[in-house]
């Protein structure tokens, strides 16, 4: 299938590893011209060069106003930004007694704030253009919360909303905009929550993990010309393990 996406200039958030550098990896194959962006650092750089990403942004999005500077940039360096790939890191995992006042702050303005800052500079000149696809990074844990994870899984939660709302305000103008909820996927973030793959394997109907460029496959689709009537779902890659409908 042609995805219709050549030339297409996207930005893609938290892209050094993981799912970030998956999908970034499935557009740059598609032929977009992609613009990282992840902490700054030699991992940054590193990633750029082994994607072949036409930039590479620095950028801490749990500080205020980053979101926003980073997509202007993006704009600058590639003269626009058609698709903006939400995706910051998770939020510690600590049960909800145990929160602190600075980690739900800290959560807030990574998981929450970076995304209406991004989306809000990236959304007049999509629709100016009568064309844009905006995808948000979020969890299972959206719909079905995970064990311990209580600042993602009340944030989260809240941008399938947030997705919805935004979706039914910009389909006219050609803009769309869906979330995607990885499950169990076998990327660093899933070692660092200490959780045995064999053990989280078990309970999902699949029997095994995701793999990232299963998921980058979903994410690659939406961005495309042939996905323009798909706009306002909220999408799991989970091998089966939400049960709800």
């Amino acid at each position: 299938m042609n995805l219709g996406i050549q030339g297409k200039r996207a930005l893609v958030q938290g892209a050094s590893s993981g799912l970030g550098f998956a999908i970034a990896q499935a557009l740059i194959a598609e032929g977009a011209l992609v613009t990282i962006c992840a902490r700054p650092g030699d991992r940054l750089e590193a990633a750029k060069k082994s994607l072949g990403a036409a930039h590479a942004i620095g950028a801490d999005l749990s500080q205020t106003g980053e979101a926003e500077r980073v997509v202007r940039e993006a704009q600058r360096l590639m003269g626009g930004v058609d698709i903006l790939v939400v995706n910051t890191g998770g939020p510690p995992k600590v049960e909800f007694l145990s929160v602190t006042d600075p980690q739900w702050r800290e959560g807030f303005e990574s998981l929450w704030m970076g995304a209406v800052d991004s989306i809000r500079a990236a959304l007049p000149q999509m629709m100016e253009s009568r064309f844009g696809r905006i995808l948000l990074v979020t969890s299972a844990a959206a719909k079905e919360p995970m064990p311990g994870l209580t600042i993602s899984n009340g944030l989260r939660a809240g941008l399938l909303g947030l997705t919805k709302s935004i979706s039914n305000e910009v389909a006219h103008a050609g803009v769309t905009i869906n979330a995607l909820l990885p499950g169990y996927t076998d990327t660093e973030r899933l070692r660092e929550l200490g959780i045995p793959a064999d053990k989280i394997s078990a309970n999902i109907p699949a029997k095994r993990l995701g793999k990232p460029e299963e998921f980058a496959a979903l994410a690659a689709f939406l961005s495309s010309v042939p996905a323009a009537y798909i706009t306002g779902q909220a999408i799991a890659v989970d091998g089966g393990f939400l049960k709800g409908i």
